[in-house]
């Protein structure tokens, strides 16, 4: 006893106090460290951009513009904030599809890393035989989405057969078919559909598009994401099938304790390949809204930083479906608005991209933290 009283005058009883009233509750935990874990990082960032001789509150701010959440001091011709925000929606939609794809791997206990190459491969997939080709858009449309998810869930399929089969470790399998993705549809870009002008692939037809393009509301041009609705969709399906079915309760059984699992009667093998292959269908998801929406053609021999991303944006919403849409808002705005703050304040965009991954470090650290505020719970009811 005497112990617990000398650890604790010797640490900050107000902070202690302060930290355990806001996060100390068991029940609030699962929202409240993710908040708090992202309070650290942005404050870490503010430190960062300070030592750079820049504003850091006016960096900040410039994120928000760049996004489409805070006016702009001018606009060009047909733009304006609501258009800004459009554009923001749009760069969102692949992100959700993507945190969903890391978050139904972690539930299984896997940790698919090949996100972006299943992107490659389904948006590659879908341009080559709907993008280009001539069909109208009523049906072009489904078919791309369609098209995406199955391509994307055959390759999670495949990495959970080979942990399944051969106990291949799904993040070699992962990183290893993320360059076989690269080289090869590279190489066919290269050797069949390159635009000679632009050295990435011709763009793909409006018809076969995810966006529209140029929509005039108004005195307004936007850019429309239809593949927003689906995500939404998606969301609330996953999270059905997470906590209402039988499927949902075995991915999760299997995440927890393979062991368990198995005494339960849960076919392990076939449950971890079922949450690979929902995984990479929504990797595909994610690729289809990408490559066909946010943008209209492929750069060659580039995989995107949004498999990456989606790895902090998973942690960060505490491995929940409706925990993601608020930190996919949260790095979708930092991303977004990393060029408006480069221009304006003088930051460079790649700062945006090291508080992203600062963001990360502390999420991964969400465990570490419930450690130590339930441990300093149990110190205070010891004295």
């Amino acid at each position: 006893m005497r112990k617990v009283h000398r650890a604790m005058k010797n640490k900050n009883p107000l902070l202690h106090k302060l930290i355990l009233q806001t996060i100390g509750h068991e029940k609030r935990q699962h929202y409240m460290i993710p908040i708090f874990t992202i309070l650290l990082s942005l404050v870490f960032g503010i430190l960062v951009i300070a030592l750079l001789g820049k504003n850091p509150l006016q960096a900040y701010y410039n994120l928000l513009q760049g996004s489409g959440l805070a006016p702009k001091a001018s606009y060009a011709g047909h733009k304006g904030m609501i258009t800004d925000f459009t554009s923001f929606l749009n760069a969102l939609t692949p992100m959700l599809f993507a945190a969903l794809a890391v978050l139904i791997a972690l539930k299984a206990g896997l940790f698919n890393i090949g996100v972006s190459g299943q992107m490659l491969a389904a948006g590659f997939t879908a341009t080559v035989f709907i993008g280009y080709s001539d069909l109208p858009a009523v049906i072009a449309k489904p078919l791309v989405i369609l098209i995406g998810f199955l391509i994307g869930a055959l390759a999670g399929a495949l990495v959970g057969f080979l942990k399944h089969r051969f106990n291949i470790n799904e993040v070699v399998s992962t990183i290893m078919f993320n360059y076989i993705f690269q080289y090869v549809i590279s190489f066919l870009i290269n050797t069949f559909y390159v635009d000679p002008v632009s050295r990435q692939s011709a763009n793909v037809k409006q018809a076969g598009r995810l966006t529209l393009v140029d929509v005039v509301i108004g005195d307004y041009k936007m850019d429309i994401p239809l593949g927003i609705l689906v995500a939404v969709a998606g969301i609330a399906v996953t999270a059905f099938v997470l906590n209402r079915t039988i499927l949902g309760f075995e991915i999760k059984a299997v995440g927890s304790s393979i062991r368990a699992a198995e005494y339960a009667g849960i076919r392990v093998g076939r449950t971890r390949v079922l949450a690979m292959m929902l995984s990479g269908g929504f990797a595909g998801l994610a690729g289809v809204t990408y490559y066909l929406g946010y943008f209209a053609s492929i750069q060659p021999k580039v995989l995107v930083s949004t498999g990456y991303d989606a790895i902090a944006v998973a942690l960060l919403g505490n491995s929940s479906p409706i925990g993601i849409i608020f930190s996919s808002f949260l790095i979708t705005v930092i991303s977004k608005g990393s060029t408006y703050m480069s221009s304006t304040s003088g930051v460079q965009a790649e700062i945006a991209s090291a508080i992203t991954g600062i963001i990360l470090l502390f999420s991964a650290c969400g465990a570490y933290v419930r450690y130590k505020v339930n441990r300093w719970k149990d110190m205070k009811e010891e004295m």
